[in-house]
């Protein structure tokens, strides 16, 4: 039964024995850079990067549905990527509004800010 199971991932239109099974295999350590930069202070995190990571995931993972075959691989990976992005989109837009609001208080300096935003 499991050998049926390898047989037929193998001889899939987009299984191993193909570009549409390695090119989404390999996006995947773009979605793990990615959560790795989830330790990097949010002023590091650029908004073009970051928009374009996000754009990319959104519009590929609606293609991967609509193409025959249905690459579910590529599908996961662009969910991944979408959801990193948006992530890191709302930890610099969260950060900028903070930084943003302290500059009003003039009791607030930007350790404070950063001490409450963590």
């Amino acid at each position: 039964m499991a050998a049926s199971k390898i047989q037929a991932l193998w001889n899939h239109p987009a299984g191993p024995k193909t570009i549409h099974f390695w090119a989404p295999t390999f996006k995947w350590g773009i979605s793990i850079a990615n959560v790795a930069d989830f330790a990097k202070p949010p002023e590091k995190i650029s908004y073009p990067q970051q928009v374009a990571v996000t754009c990319t995931g959104l519009i590929w993972s609606r293609y991967s549905t609509v193409i025959t075959p249905k690459n579910w691989n590529l599908f996961s990976v662009n969910v991944a990527m979408a959801g990193t992005g948006i992530y890191q989109l709302a930890r610099k837009i969260r950060m900028s509004s903070l930084l943003s609001q302290a500059q009003g208080h003039k009791t607030l300096g930007r350790s404070d800010v950063l001490y409450v935003f963590v």
